[in-house]
């Protein structure tokens, strides 16, 4: 018998571990994970351009979901989501409300990274009731110098990823100096560690189609990021080839209040080569 309502015995704090599931909103199924105790306000994960469930760094996820109700999901048109993908940040932002609502909650904490990011600003400047704290990680605001070159940097990295036979992310989100290699190799070796029950991978339809929305962000007018009262935290790496670091800076500035953590020797996935500082971050941050 279980005497300790607060942890359960079946209780799922590994991502590894989390199940498929899915909601149906608008005539779209989305596939989510769900894990971490249930009640209070869940975090919701918003992932990167190309990616499904199974891009998720488990490092990051997992001590989260030690104390908090952790949900991942496809977006339409992506992995196991049915539909296609939008080619608008607005359109995916409005796919992202429909889920939220749909699970039934009318308040999340959003943690975002690079495309997830620029979802998650226009998401919460038109819906600042739904999200209590917002975290932004490797990515850029509408309008953003260099955002419309992100496409061909993917496209010369995954070209230089396939000659090699490694997998694009060690080329865009980690330098390729010894420590970004080491940390690019332990990020790749995580992201396999659920065996079971994997994502469908994202179409080359799909994935061409959130460049063309990644592009039309970057050549987009600014928006009011002064709107956002949400207490927001922002991270990057230093060296970030694919969303320029100096746009982590310019959100920071821009979004009032902000806190803004740059690492050192680290590029767009400056936040997983430096998991062990972020993720205590991160649960200071929401637990203020």
């Amino acid at each position: 018998m279980n005497t300790n309502n607060h942890t359960p015995d079946n209780l799922i704090t590994a991502y590894k571990d989390a199940p498929a599931r899915t909601v149906s909103a608008g005539g779209v199924t989305y596939a989510f994970r769900e894990l971490g105790p249930k009640g209070g306000i869940p975090v919701v994960f918003f992932v990167h351009l190309a990616a499904t469930l199974d891009n998720w760094d488990p490092r990051i996820i997992d001590p989260i979901a030690k104390n908090h109700h952790v949900i991942a999901f496809d977006n339409r048109g992506v992995g196991a989501s049915t539909g296609t993908v939008p080619d608008g940040i607005e359109a995916m932002a409005d796919d992202a409300v429909r889920f939220i609502h749909a699970l039934g909650f009318d308040k999340v904490d959003i943690f975002s990274f690079s495309l997830g990011g620029m979802i998650a600003q226009d998401l919460v400047v038109r819906h600042p009731q739904l999200v209590r704290k917002l975290i932004l990680t490797g990515t850029g605001p509408a309008g953003g110098k260099n955002i419309d070159k992100v496409a061909g940097t993917t496209y010369y990295d995954t070209l230089r990823a396939t000659l090699t036979r490694r997998d694009p992310k060690e080329f865009l989100f980690f330098n390729r100096n010894a420590t970004g290699k080491r940390a690019a190799h332990a990020f790749v070796e995580r992201l396999a560690e659920r065996t079971t029950d994997r994502d469908m991978p994202i179409t080359v339809r799909a994935f061409q189609t959130q460049l063309k929305a990644i592009k039309k962000w970057g050549r987009s007018t600014p928006a009011d990021l002064s709107k956002i009262t949400a207490p927001t935290l922002i991270a990057n790496g230093d060296n970030d080839r694919m969303v320029p670091s100096v746009l982590s800076e310019d959100l920071h500035r821009r979004i009032k209040g902000s806190e803004l953590i740059i690492y050192p020797d680290s590029g767009h996935g400056g936040i997983f080569q430096n998991h062990d500082k972020f993720a205590p971050t991160v649960l200071e941050f929401l637990a203020r």
